[in-house]
């Protein structure tokens, strides 16, 4: 546009020096020179538009190129983007499950170093008791058994002491220790179905003992994890019922609550988280009630 306006007042230049010419008598020569350097300028603004239009040409080639190239940029970005996002739709898909499943390795260590720490309570009264026995063994050597006592009788701990009987379980059935750890290693790694056959065993031969009720609660935590819901709510709820005393009784109501949600029974599932909440504040079980009740938009009160 700009050299063609140049164009036009070149002509006009060039038409305003021919009318001055006819007007007034002017020498030739000058005439003839006015006219030549008129046609060199004419000439040199078209050759300007030519070359404007060239280098417009070929911005306007470079701009395709960008764009098309930016477009090709969006279109896998986009892509990528979309990648992103069913990555993370899978994760948070997983990530409840995987969850549970930390959550139940972890109660698994826990109870392991529950049930060190009471074995080793345990050695150290035997070991006491094996020290008052083996005294008072020595005692009756050296001083003679007293009478009515038969020769080398050993006699029960001093002051009511806890007796440690030296004699194997008899029966084929393992003994409460053996079945307790082995069915929490089972479950830490993940053979499910052994631990489930092992915390059976252990609740049919130990049933009264102090972690009868861990095994139960294994049991229900065992169904959960092969998403037999239907199972773990009735596993639960015999935590609940057989052992009320049972430090088990907040992560079986925990529990219970999500294996009723995953069922679809959302409003007893969250009745029951509710009454964790309740029932135990400022507890592990009490955040993830409330972390369940917030990913569920549910208030934590009714």
């Amino acid at each position: 546009m700009r050299a063609r306006n140049l164009a036009i007042f070149a002509a006009a230049a060039m038409a305003g020096v021919l009318v001055g010419s006819a007007m007034g008598p002017r020498p030739a020569s000058a005439v003839s020179r006015e006219i030549i350097d008129l046609q060199h300028d004419v000439t040199a603004l078209l050759q300007g538009q030519k070359d404007l239009a060239t280098q417009m040409t070929q911005d306007h080639t470079v701009m395709k190129t960008l764009v098309e190239q930016s477009n090709d940029n969006v279109g896998k970005l986009n892509a990528t983007m979309s990648a992103v996002q069913k990555s993370v739709q899978d994760v948070q898909a997983n990530s409840g499950a995987r969850l549970d499943t930390m959550s139940t390795q972890v109660q698994g260590l826990s109870d392991n170093l529950e049930e060190i720490r009471s074995r080793l309570g345990k050695l150290n009264q035997q070991i006491v008791d094996l020290q008052n026995t083996v005294q008072g063994i020595d005692a009756k050597v050296s001083g003679g058994a007293p009478s009515g006592a038969p020769a080398g009788a050993v006699s029960a701990p001093p002051n009511g002491g806890g007796s440690a009987s030296l004699t194997p379980a008899g029966g084929p059935a393992p003994s409460a220790d053996t079945l307790y750890s082995n069915g929490l290693r089972d479950i830490t790694s993940g053979k499910y179905d052994l631990a489930r056959s092992e915390f059976q065993d252990y609740l049919k031969f130990y049933g009264d003992t102090d972690l009868a009720s861990n095994a139960q609660f294994y049991l229900g935590e065992i169904a959960f994890s092969q998403k037999q819901y239907d199972q773990a709510v009735a596993e639960y709820d015999k935590v609940l019922t057989n052992y009320p005393k049972s430090f088990k009784q907040a992560p079986a109501h925990l529990k219970k609550g999500f294996a009723l949600i995953s069922l679809g029974q959302k409003q007893a599932g969250i009745k029951e988280l509710r009454e964790v909440i309740k029932r135990y504040p400022k507890t592990d079980e009490d955040q993830r009630a409330r972390a369940k009740l917030k990913e569920l938009g549910a208030p934590v009160a009714a």
